[in-house]
């Protein structure tokens, strides 16, 4: 497993990288420029642990994917069937084929419960690991307020290594429709200098949902044209023709430098340009690191088997940058809450969101352990929630689907030592409530901070230096071998 060494570049190469908006580095990727940078005092410490956790925007509906409940009436059940895994007695959507063919590799918990049925509240839940709302909560943006981020605390705890930060999200900020950031994301009470690392890959239209290109879709009208939409990674690199030697010309760099100041100003994003520099400068001096952020230049074959999508990409993304350093990486699935079926839930799941979701996942699993990463590498797929039991059907909606449910949802576990085929908790014949072994996210968030190798002691300081726990729950008994 290769690992990317920590240059310390003269200060002649910084000058020489200075002029980052000649190297096809978009202002979409400035976040993650920022704050590569702004890490680079840590340092590398004993081998631990890695997170990819799956976020699943929406909400997943439990009774069409990992617990199903074909013995309930049919408004409870859905349409869809189970289907054996390689697991006796574990059985699960029939259109997770391939997943159904790697039990061994993944166990679940059916039993995670929250008081939340509302997508803002459910998405600050999940991916802060905090039942409780904080003081002054507002679902339509996020606060300094807000709890920190499981992301932004591991991007804050873990030791860096080489020259990649922590912890990374990808493809994409999660956005509403109407253009607001979901709250939830962010480093919130640990400060706005703190927040998480992004990788801002995904363009496309913000009223539609799906895996583009082939899975575009609108929960209405069904499959939409995705050609048009692309998935992009940072380019490390120089422009064709342009060199060092063109570079050294202290004018011109001025010249370049000043221009790109002034981007970076416009931008709202700079502080420390110096430190930019030096950042672009090791990356620009270490060629692996192109490697571990250019999906597309992967062998087509690897490719393929991810599926040629914007979910495929995104978690062969998210491998790539595990092999490269990267302790934790956040991965969402559908921005635009994809898997909010509130109707024709049943055509758009079979079509569009289960079949790459299905291929994508099945994909990492054997590509993690073909690695040798799957023993060190802790999968987790989740939402903000789960369905409502019953389906219904909204006013001038053509076919029914389910209503957003907090009381209960199945989590995906996977690698990390976790022993394949378990499950963990039930719900009840509904599908409604936990029936045995109620889970939290704070459990949920402690299974993902002990993967990481951080201890129940460490502590987190807010921009006053107040020490607040990280741990508000206990790592879920049983997963582990």
């Amino acid at each position: 497993m290769s690992r990317l060494p920590h240059y310390h570049p003269t200060r002649r190469t910084v000058l020489q990288a200075g002029s980052i908006g000649l190297m096809g580095l978009g202002m979409n990727h400035l976040g993650l420029i920022r704050s590569l940078a702004a890490a680079g005092t840590r340092t590398s410490s004993a081998r631990a642990r890695n997170v990819i956790y799956i976020f699943l925007s929406g909400g997943l509906a439990q009774h069409e994917s990992f617990d199903m409940k074909p013995e309930a009436p049919r408004e409870i059940r859905g349409e869809f069937s189970p289907i054996k895994t390689r697991t006796p007695g574990l059985h699960i959507c029939e259109h997770l084929p391939e997943l159904a063919k790697r039990s061994e590799m993944w166990s679940l918990c059916r039993s995670l419960t929250h008081p939340s049925n509302e997508h803002s509240q459910g998405h600050h839940i999940m991916l802060t690991g905090r039942s409780e709302i904080p003081p002054n909560f507002s679902p339509s943006k996020p606060q300094e307020s807000d709890w920190p981020s499981l992301a932004a605390l591991a991007n804050e705890l873990l030791p860096r290594r080489g020259n990649l930060p922590p912890a990374i999200v990808l493809p994409d900020k999660i956005k509403h429709r109407t253009g607001r950031i979901i709250p939830g994301q962010f480093a919130g009470q640990l400060g706005a200098k703190k927040e998480p690392f992004w990788i801002e890959a995904s363009r496309f239209d913000p009223n539609s949902y799906g895996a583009y290109p082939d899975y575009l879709f609108h929960h209405a009208r069904g499959k939409e044209d995705g050609s048009k939409y692309s998935f992009d990674s940072p380019a490390f690199s120089l422009p064709e023709g342009l060199d060092f030697r063109r570079l050294r010309d202290r004018v011109s760099l001025l010249e370049n430098l000043n221009q790109q100041s002034i981007h970076l100003e416009k931008a709202g994003e700079t502080h420390q340009l110096d430190r930019y520099q030096e950042m672009v400068a090791n990356l620009l001096l270490d060629p692996t690191v192109k490697d571990a952020f250019d999906v597309h230049s992967a062998d087509p074959a690897l490719q393929e088997r991810y599926g040629r999508n914007s979910f495929g990409w995104s978690l062969l993304l998210a491998r790539q940058l595990v092999e490269s350093g990267v302790r934790l990486v956040q991965v969402n699935l559908g921005n635009n809450e994809a898997w909010d079926t509130h109707q024709a839930a049943f055509p758009n799941l079979r079509n569009y969101l289960l079949p790459p979701m299905d291929r994508a996942v099945s994909a990492l699993l054997d590509d993690l352990s073909e690695r040798g990463l799957l023993e060190d590498t802790l999968v987790v797929m989740a939402s903000e929630f789960g369905r409502t039991p019953r389906i219904f059907k909204i006013p001038k909606a053509k076919l029914p689907g389910r209503d957003h449910w907090g009381a209960v949802q199945t989590v995906f576990f996977a690698g990390g030592g976790v022993e394949g085929g378990r499950v963990i908790g039930s719900s009840d014949q509904k599908g409604e409530f936990p029936a045995s072994d109620p889970q939290k996210p704070e459990d949920l968030a402690a299974t993902i901070y002990d993967a990481l190798g951080l201890p129940p002691s460490i502590r987190w300081h807010d921009p006053e230096q107040r020490p607040h726990f990280l741990y508000h729950g206990k790592p879920m008994a049983g997963l582990f071998s």
